[in-house]
């Protein structure tokens, strides 16, 4: 993976949350103090360590890093040396922190779990980006599968890495999924009642599993339709059905190979739970000097 400029976006962070979890990370790491560092590190002990990638990956989370950090010692110094959504290689230098030891051995962990966890998010969902062929107006989208408490640090590295978030909670949206269908009694149903009960300013999304749920969701007004599990010649004839009538959006177990052929079925979004739910640690260590 060669270095690259960072996506063109901007990145905001949604920090009344973020400091929720960082604090509690803290405490969970922290609270018995840091018996090591303690009996090991003379307290006026200063260092220099730096955070490196170790496997190509996307940067995120410079400034996750920097708020652990600056919880623990407001005079620790942290240098960002590449941007949020920069493509590095492994050996890459990402953030240098100084200062006094205790409180950088004693943040180490906490910022590594929120970098590396944050850098793999954004990696995947880069993945998924450059697999959308030039011109397509396709977007990857996240879905509600996220790590319990971590969610807004996920969409945040969801965006770092080009894609884009689905709703973000249960009341940011209506979306009928297959379990409201059958609880209502039916597509039509579930819609109108929605329609009937919701602000007016919000859109209908149906998830449908057959071309007869789209047909009834379109005919019953659904602003947005989800292809649940649908192979792509299927999907294909669905957006020729919705065109012009309703936003198409694809889901279930979607992998990168099959964004392409989706792409150019003409769907709007792709869904994809495995940007958040499933990625691995990415390889970022802290080397003292």
């Amino acid at each position: 993976m060669s270095q690259s400029q960072p996506m063109t976006h901007t990145f905001e962070l949604s920090w009344v949350a973020i400091d929720r979890v960082i604090a509690f990370a803290l405490e969970e790491d922290l609270a018995s103090g840091d018996l090591t560092t303690e009996v090991c590190i003379p307290g006026d002990t200063r260092a220099l360590a730096h955070a490196v990638a170790r496997a190509p990956l996307v940067a995120c989370g410079g400034p996750v890093l920097a708020r652990v950090f600056g919880r623990i010692d407001p005079d620790l110094v942290v240098e960002t040396h590449v941007a949020e959504g920069a493509r590095v290689d492994a050996g890459r230098r990402l953030w240098t922190v100084r200062g006094r030891a205790r409180a950088i051995l004693m943040g180490e962990r906490v910022a590594l779990n929120f970098v590396q966890r944050m850098c793999a998010v954004a990696t995947r969902a880069r993945e998924y980006v450059d697999a959308v062929p030039t011109g397509a107006a396709t977007r990857i989208t996240d879905t509600r599968k996220t790590t319990p408490g971590l969610r807004a640090v996920e969409r945040y590295a969801v965006r770092v890495g080009g894609a884009h978030n689905h709703r973000d909670n249960l009341g940011s949206a209506v979306l009928i999924k297959d379990n409201h269908v059958t609880a209502c009694g039916g597509v039509r149903q579930a819609i109108h009642r929605a329609r009937a009960g919701a602000p007016h300013t919000t859109k209908i999304e149906c998830e449908v599993e057959t071309l007869d749920q789209l047909e009834e969701a379109l005919a019953a007004g659904a602003d947005i339709v989800l292809l649940d599990n649908m192979p792509t010649a299927l999907v294909a004839a669905a957006v020729q059905r919705a065109r012009g009538r309703a936003l198409v959006e694809t889901s279930g177990g979607i992998l990168v190979e099959r964004v392409a052929e989706l792409a150019r079925a003409g769907v709007d979004a792709i869904s994809v739970g495995a940007l958040t739910h499933s990625v691995a640690a990415a390889d970022v260590a802290l080397d003292f000097e």
